[in-house]
C-alpha cells in the first residue's frame, strides 16, 4: 500500500509539472523589454497559454481579458497609446510576465537583401556614425536568418536601445532612415531588420500565393525538384569536398561554397515562413525595402513577382495598404562603351512599374553606385531619399520626394521632345557639367545611338542624333551602369526610362 501511495504521488507530482509547464503564459520575441509599439492605432498582442485559460493584457491604464483557443493561442488588441512611454506592459494567466521601458512612436520593418542588411560598421563614415549613434528613443530589433517552408511563429532576438554598441552591425540604410525620423517628428522610432543578403524576392511570398497566381509553376517545379535531390548526406560530401579544394590551395577552376537547396534563400517561400512571418501582425506604420539584384536576370517576371509580394504581405498583415517604399537599383558594373540592353536597366524598369500599386514610393540612387561594387558604402544618400518620401507623404513635412519621371515623348522631325512629370519648382539641373548625359536614340531599326540632349524649359528635354534622322524611341539611363547627370534643384536624380516597349533580355526567363 506504501508503494502504491508513493508511485501515485510521484505521479501527481510530474503531472502537477507538466501541467504547470503547460500553463506558462508565453509570447513571441516580438513582444519585450525596451520595444516600441506603433502610435496613432490599436496594436495586437498575442501569445499562448493553455487551452481555456484566462488571459489578461493591461498597459498604460488600459485591460483586455480573453479566453485562450483550443490550441492554446490568445490574442487581444490595445487601444491606441500616448506617444513616449516608458510603458510597462503585464500579461496574466496562470503566471505573470512584465516587460518595461515600452516606448510608443513610430515602427518600421527594413527587409530585402544584402544592401538593406548592410552594416553600419561597413559603410561610409562607419566610425562617425558609430560613435554618434546615441539615441535612447531608437529601438532596433534584428531577426535571424532562419530559412523554411513551415510557418515560424518565433525566433531568437530581442529590442536593444540604440547606442554605439548596438548600432554596428544594424542595418546602416535602416539605421540612418530611423534616425531622419526621429531627428524630424521627435518620436521614438522603432525598426526591425529582416533582410538577408542574396535573397530572391519569390522566398519572400508565400506558397500559396505563387500557386495561386498561376504563372509561376515552372520556378516552384524546378526548386521542388532541387529540394527533393538534396539530403544531409549529399550536402555533407559537397561541403568536404569544398573543403579540400581550399585546403589544397584552391586550384583550378574558382568554385563557390555548397549550397543546400533546402534552405536557400532563393526557394519560394523560405524566407516568408522563416523570417517574415514570426513578425507578421505587428503594428507597424510601414516597410522599406532594397531587393532586386538577385532577380536582375528574370527582370520581366519581377513586374509581377514584386507587386505579388507586396500584396502578399499586406493581405497577411491585416493592416491594410500600409506604406511600401523600396530602393530602385543603383548603377553597378562596367560602364558601356555603346548603348546596349541590359538586364539591370530592366529590373529598375519592373521596379517602377510597381508604383501602380498603392501607397507605394521608390527612391532612385542611379548616381549612388559604385560600379566595381554590387554593395555602395553610401547608405546616408539611399536612407535620405527613403525619408524624403515617408516624411513627406506619411508625416505631411512639406518637401520633395519624388524623382522626375517620364511622362510623354513627342516626335519632332529629327528630334523627340520628353517630358518629365514630378519635377521641383527649380527645374531640371545637370550634375558636374553642363552637358546632359545619358540619353539615347533609335529608329524603326531599334539600334540605339548615343544622343545629344538639351534642356527646354522646367520640365522638358529635346534629344537627337545626326546618326538617326527619322527617331522613334528614346532611352535614358538605361545599362548595368550608366553615365547620367540629369536631376532635379534637390539632387533627386530622374528615373531611369525607355520610350519603347521593345522585347527585352529577360522577357523569357522565368527560373
Amino acid at each position: 500500500m506504501q508503494l502504491l501511495t508513493a508511485h501515485l504521488t510521484r505521479f501527481l507530482c510530474l503531472l502537477g509539472i507538466c501541467l504547470s509547464a503547460q500553463a506558462k503564459v508565453s509570447l513571441p520575441n516580438i513582444f519585450g523589454d525596451h520595444m516600441v509599439l506603433q502610435r496613432e492605432q490599436a496594436n495586437p498582442v498575442w501569445g499562448k497559454a493553455s487551452p481555456g485559460e484566462k488571459v489578461s493584457v493591461s498597459i498604460g491604464g488600459q485591460s483586455h481579458t480573453t479566453i485562450t483557443t483550443a490550441d492554446g493561442s490568445w490574442r487581444v488588441t490595445l487601444e491606441p497609446l500616448e506617444v513616449g512611454g516608458p510603458y510597462e506592459l503585464e500579461i496574466r494567466g496562470n503566471n505573470t510576465l512584465t516587460f518595461s521601458d515600452i516606448l510608443v512612436g513610430e515602427v518600421w520593418v527594413c527587409s530585402g537583401q544584402s544592401n538593406m542588411g548592410w552594416a553600419v560598421r561597413a559603410s561610409a563614415d562607419a566610425e562617425l556614425q558609430i560613435a554618434s549613434a546615441n539615441y535612447p528613443e531608437i529601438r532596433l530589433l534584428s531577426v535571424p536568418q532562419i530559412a523554411s517552408q513551415e510557418p515560424r511563429d518565433n525566433f531568437n532576438g530581442s529590442w536593444n536601445i540604440c547606442k554605439p554598441q548596438t548600432v554596428a552591425d544594424f542595418s546602416a540604410v535602416g539605421y540612418s532612415f530611423g534616425r531622419r525620423l526621429h531627428n524630424t517628428l521627435g518620436v521614438p522610432i522603432g525598426l526591425i531588420d529582416n533582410a538577408w543578403g542574396g535573397s530572391a524576392v519569390e522566398a519572400w511570398i508565400s506558397r500559396d500565393a505563387l500557386e495561386d497566381a498561376d504563372q509561376y509553376d515552372e520556378l516552384l517545379a524546378s526548386w521542388d525538384e532541387k529540394a527533393a535531390a538534396m539530403t544531409d548526406q549529399i550536402f555533407a560530401a559537397e561541403v568536404a569536398a569544398y573543403k579540400k579544394w581550399v585546403a589544397d590551395g584552391e586550384q583550378g577552376a574558382k568554385r563557390r561554397a555548397p549550397r543546400d537547396s533546402r534552405t536557400s534563400n532563393h526557394r519560394p517561400a523560405n524566407l516568408f515562413n522563416g523570417v517574415l512571418h514570426p513578425i507578421i501582425g505587428y503594428g507597424i506604420r510601414g516597410a522599406i525595402w532594397y531587393q532586386g539584384e538577385s532577380n536582375a536576370g528574370r527582370a520581366y517576371q519581377y513586374r509581377s513577382l514584386f507587386p505579388l509580394m507586396i500584396n502578399t504581405w499586406r493581405k497577411h498583415w491585416q493592416q491594410g495598404d500600409f506604406p511600401f517604399y523600396w530602393v530602385q537599383l543603383a548603377d553597378f558594373k562596367q560602364e558601356a562603351p555603346e548603348p546596349r540592353d541590359s538586364a539591370w536597366a530592366e529590373l529598375r524598369e519592373a521596379q517602377s512599374m510597381a508604383l501602380s500599386l498603392p501607397n507605394t514610393g521608390q527612391a532612385v540612387i542611379i548616381d549612388a553606385g559604385e560600379g566595381r561594387d554590387i554593395h555602395p558604402r553610401d547608405k546616408e544618400t539611399v536612407a535620405n531619399r527613403l525619408a524624403r518620401i515617408a516624411l513627406a507623404r506619411d508625416y505631411g513635412v512639406e518637401m520633395a520626394w519624388q524623382s522626375p519621371s517620364y511622362d510623354s515623348m513627342r516626335i519632332d522631325g529629327n528630334a523627340i521632345s520628353i517630358q518629365l512629370k514630378h519635377v521641383s519648382a527649380g527645374g531640371l539641373h545637370t550634375f558636374d557639367v553642363y552637358e546632359v548625359m545619358g540619353f539615347e536614340i533609335a529608329g524603326e531599326d531599334q539600334k540605339f545611338v548615343w544622343a545629344e540632349a538639351k534642356l527646354e524649359g522646367k520640365n522638358k528635354v529635346t534629344v537627337s542624333s545626326p546618326q538617326v534622322p527619322k527617331p522613334v524611341a528614346v532611352r535614358y539611363a538605361w545599362g548595368d551602369n550608366p553615365v547620367v547627370n540629369l536631376q532635379d534643384r534637390n539632387g533627386l536624380p530622374v528615373t531611369p526610362f525607355r520610350t519603347d516597349d521593345w522585347p527585352g533580355v529577360t522577357a523569357n526567363n522565368v527560373k
